[in-house]
Formats: C-alpha cells, sequence, structure tokens
C-alpha cells in the first residue's frame, strides 16, 4: 500500500542528529564505543531540591490529573520573578507569560501562529536547524540572512533594509549565539528593535543560553519596546540542567501571548503538576547554581580547546554558551569531511558546522556537556588518529 505524506512533509528531512545517533550506534554495535561530542544535552542533573520537589508533588495523591494550559500560577510567578531578577525586566504573571513544553514547541507554536503559504520568514544562517524546518511545515518560505565572523555574528541590518520585505512576518534570531556561541550584544539588539517597528516584522529571539558562560544574563526584552515587536523563548534545559523535563517558556504582549495561546491550546495539554512545581524551586536557586555550572563549564571548555588544538582548528575565546565554534583547516574541504575522518579513526563525533547552514560549512561545533576524563580520552585517540 501506498500514502503519500502531506506536501508539508515532502521536503523536509529526518533531522540531522536523528540519522546520526543510528549511525553512531551501528559503530557502537561493533565495539567502536564513540565518544558523541555533538550533541547538547546537558550530562550534569539539576540541583538535588529541584528532584526533590518534583519527587514530593509526585508523591502526592492529588496532583496527576490535567493542568491548565496557562500552568499554574506559582510557576507564572516564578517565571516573572526570575526575569526580574536576573534580566530586569517586568513580566506581568498573568498575561504575559507561557510556559511551554520545551522551548523547542514554541518554536512551532510561533511559526504556526503567524506563518502560512505565501509569507516568509527571516532565518540566520548558521542558525539553529529547527527554525527553518518548523517555518517550512507551516508552508511560508524560509529567507536566509547571512551571518559572518567579521561581522561578530550579528545581523547585518543594513543589507537586509535593501531587500523586499513586503511578506516577511517573523525574523529568528539567538543570543548568545547557537552555533557560533556570539554574545548577545546591547546595541545590536536596540537596532532591531527599530528594524522591527520599520519593517511590521515580529522579532522571535530564541535565548537558552544567556546563563552559559556569560558574565551577565541578557534579554531582548530588556530593551526599550522590545516587549511591543518580540517574543522571546527561554528555557530549562541548559541553565537548570532540566532538558529531558521538556520545559520552558515564552514571554512577550499580551496580545501576542493570547494569539500563541489559540493555537497551544489545540495540540496539547499542560504539563504535569509535580515537574511545574520543580521548574519553580528551580528558577528560585542563588547566583551560586550558576556559578558552579559556570566553573565546571569553563573548565570543560579549556580541554575542548585542547582537543580543537589537536585538529588545527582556530576559535573565538570570547564566544560564550555550551559549545565551542570553530573554523576548520585548510586542507578540509568543509566539516563534515573532518567530522566524518574523526568519527570513522577516532571514534569522536564532532558536529560539521554545515548542518546549521551553508555559512557553517568550514567550521565544527563541540559540545561542554563531557566530562573532562571523557574529553581527555577524546584527545588521546585524536593524538593517535593524527
Amino acid at each position: 500500500m501506498f500514502i503519500e505524506v502531506a506536501k508539508r512533509l515532502q521536503h523536509t528531512e529526518e533531522y540531522y542528529f536523528s540519522k546520526k545517533l543510528r549511525e553512531i550506534d551501528e559503530l557502537n554495535k561493533k565495539g567502536a564505543k564513540v565518544i558523541n561530542l555533538g550533541i547538547g544535552s546537558p550530562d550534569l542533573p539539576p540541583h538535588p531540591s529541584v528532584i526533590e520537589a518534583l519527587n514530593q508533588y509526585a508523591a502526592l495523591p492529588n496532583t496527576h490529573a490535567y493542568q491548565g494550559y496557562k500552568g499554574v500560577p506559582p510557576l507564572r510567578n516564578a517565571i516573572a520573578s526570575w526575569y526580574k531578577k536576573y534580566y530586569g525586566v517586568d513580566i506581568d504573571p498573568d498575561t504575559e507569560v507561557l510556559p511551554l513544553i520545551g522551548s523547542k514547541e514554541g518554536i512551532m507554536h510561533i511559526c504556526m501562529t503567524y506563518l502560512q503559504e505565501g509569507d516568509e520568514a527571516l532565518i540566520p544562517n548558521p542558525g539553529y536547524p529547527t527554525y527553518s524546518s518548523a517555518v517550512r511545515l507551516t508552508g511560508a518560505t524560509g529567507v536566509y540572512y547571512t551571518l559572518k565572523a567579521e561581522n561578530n555574528w550579528l545581523p547585518d541590518l543594513e543589507e537586509l533594509n535593501k531587500q523586499d520585505l513586503s511578506r516577511v512576518k517573523i525574523m529568528w534570531i539567538n543570543y548568545p549565539h547557537m552555533p557560533t556561541g556570539a554574545k548577545a550584544n546591547e546595541q545590536a539588539f536596540k537596532k532591531l528593535v527599530l528594524f522591527a517597528r520599520k519593517n511590521n516584522i515580529l522579532i522571535c529571539h530564541d535565548n537558552p543560553y544567556s546563563f552559559i558562560l556569560t558574565d551577565k544574563p541578557t534579554s531582548f526584552m530588556s530593551i526599550e519596546g522590545a516587549k511591543e515587536v518580540a517574543l522571546e523563548l527561554n528555557s530549562f534545559s541548559k541553565s537548570s540542567n532540566m532538558a529531558g523535563w521538556r520545559i520552558g517558556m515564552l514571554v512577550g504582549h499580551q496580545e501576542r501571548i493570547n494569539e500563541i495561546m489559540r493555537f497551544k491550546s489545540n495540540m496539547d495539554s499542560g504539563m504535569f503538576l509535580p515537574v511545574q512545581m520543580a521548574a519553580v524551586k528551580a528558577l528560585s536557586l542563588e547566583t551560586d547554581w550558576y556559578r558552579e555550572l559556570n566553573h565546571t563549564y569553563h573548565e570543560r571548555r579549556a580541554k575542548v580547546y585542547e582537543l580543537l588544538d589537536q585538529l588545527s582548528c582556530t576559535y573565538d575565546q570570547t564566544q560564550v554558551g555550551m559549545f565551542v565554534w570553530s573554523k576548520i583547516p585548510h586542507n578540509y574541504s568543509n566539516g563534515y569531511e573532518l567530522s566524518d575522518e574523526v568519527l570513522q579513526k577516532a571514534a569522536v563525533f564532532i558536529t560539521p558546522g554545515g548542518i546549521f547552514g551553508s555559512a557553517g560549512n568550514t567550521y565544527i561545533r563541540v559540545s561542554l556537556c563531557t566530562p573532562i576524563s571523557i574529553l581527555q580520552e577524546a584527545i588521546d585517540r585524536i593524538k593517535i588518529m593524527k
């Protein structure tokens, strides 16, 4: 029997990491014991008090029912307090915040709420592949804007203003940037607010890395006028080590939140209450938690630099976030070639930069979500390979 998949999927490929993990699994079955330095899934646990809160609420007899779509008031209040404490941003917990079953879900919700065939969305190149796939699934067209190292991986708004933007409805941005590690930039954010207002474009800022190896967490919503032209996604995955818990948040103007709720309420139900209450606890942690987390990532990043030196790659030591973005040596045509060689010869997987767009073709990305001892083993394997 042959049933054709829907048009929306005919040009949507399986996620790169999904395919690569199968390849790694096959190598492991043959005894390779591959070290995976590709995916940014935190290997460290959440704070013990967060796990304790989950267990405490899960043990109660009245916490297992369906929950409301907007999340419980304690969670919305905790999100608003967290935004005020760390970002200096005032958020109305009743009208300007929407808890999510992971921020990746929010990317799809935003695209499905605002985009349809005939619309366009600005997508960074390089950038998180989910932006492209979510836009494509709506039937809209992705218009890629190139980010360059010489411009600190920031959008060239002068170039964009020369284009026909009449069909563009949203623009995806992400700072601290993944995959390049470019820092958030207040001056660039101010220009983006003006750009959005001038062109009637909704800025969608994806902000999961603001606490990782940064001097000060930054939110796009801290810029004057941002709330009127932007939405911001945030996540517990990186800053709280809760990736598998699938919990995130969306903040923005009440009107935008209500519009997205119209879509979201038809797609899922509320999150498990004990998870929400554990998230409340995670948001109440003091700065010591983030400081200790970053101490670990500092040590790991230094070890990743050693690994990249072995591969004769170059990198910017001012980058932040959960990965190290690195330029490949000239004797490789692209990052895929280097990645495949290291996987086959050293049984170490490193992400090729090309999966993030053509502007990443001559780069690789290494995750910091691996203990020092395993990173050292990867270095030792690469030394033998070379």
